[in-house]
């Protein structure tokens, strides 16, 4: 497997001492160009095709990135912070154990090139609050990113939060992304992928996406709500049920009465389920399809 380590820090420091009207080009032709394909495949341009249009700035900043017009010397101290050597080996090798724990049962990977970085967090997006100051993005094969406000709790959690985007890594090359994702499919992903990282880190290590719900509501108010919307397709459908109602009203979606990442906590507790009745490792349930997995879980409701 090749590993590439594209080094944020680097940039970003070169994007604090560039004068304000170079840093966006900086931003995307040294830092996401190595994502380009990932940005594509989600219809971002690394550049639009006129003069503030849609593309790789725009769409950063609204996922909740910090907006590379933003970093200047007052951001030297958080690059200071990802800059040091030995957490981007530890982030190298949290990838490299992750992806070998795949090939000690035979996994036939379609991607044998990877590409990771660490971007910085706007601390004032709605996302990046609700999520802690940290998150990640590894829903396509080969392209890993994640994002913080560097403190010590967000530092902390890094580690397991990249276990849990190389699960998805391996996910969805399993298992092909196509237009007629369900629920099913993505609770069970990111189900597969906290499990997967708690394996490696521990529970203590647990995100926010899943340490936020208590049992008490998973049982009472979110199973029920979830169960009904399994068969749901489109992000229009879905993304209430994934994120929450306060996440789906920030992108224009209908509630359905959920919490924060709810859909993301039901997935936890219905693969930690699957594999106590299985006794299957977590390796051999992210390559086991959803609907076998759904057919194994029908008492967990």
């Amino acid at each position: 497997m090749k590993i590439n380590m594209i080094r944020s820090d680097k940039i970003y420091r070169k994007m604090a001492h560039a004068i304000e009207h170079k840093r966006n080009d900086i931003y995307r032709y040294e830092l996401m160009n190595p994502f380009k394909f990932k940005w594509e495949c989600i219809n971002v341009p690394i550049k639009a095709s006129h003069e503030g249009g849609y593309d790789v700035v725009m769409a950063s900043s609204m996922l909740g990135f910090l907006p590379p017009i933003e970093v200047d010397e007052s951001h030297i101290n958080e690059i200071e912070l990802i800059s040091d050597e030995n957490l981007w080996k530890e982030c190298e090798r949290t990838i490299s154990s992750a992806l070998k724990r795949f090939e000690d049962i035979d996994f036939d990977f379609d991607v044998n090139e990877y590409n990771f970085t660490i971007l910085l967090a706007n601390p004032e997006s709605s996302y990046v609050v609700l999520s802690n100051g940290y998150s990640g993005d590894g829903g396509i094969p080969g392209y890993i990113l994640l994002s913080l406000v560097p403190n010590d709790y967000t530092m902390s959690h890094l580690q397991a939060a990249l276990a849990h985007e190389c699960n998805h890594n391996v996910r969805w090359q399993y298992q092909k992304w196509n237009i007629n994702v369900t629920l099913a499919d993505m609770i069970i992903s990111e189900g597969l992928a906290e499990n997967f990282a708690t394996s490696m880190f521990g529970e203590e290590h647990l995100g926010p996406w899943v340490s936020k719900t208590d049992l008490k509501t998973l049982n009472n108010k979110i199973k029920p709500i979830i169960k009904e919307g399994l068969d749901a397709t489109g992000f229009d459908n879905i993304t209430a049920y994934l994120y929450g109602d306060e996440i789906a009203e920030l992108q224009g979606f209908f509630p359905v009465g959920l919490s924060y990442c709810a859909g993301y906590a039901c997935g936890y507790y219905l693969i930690k389920y699957y594999l106590r009745k299985t006794g299957k490792l977590i390796e051999e349930a992210t390559i086991t399809s959803t609907k076998e997995i759904m057919k194994e879980v029908a008492d967990f409701w």
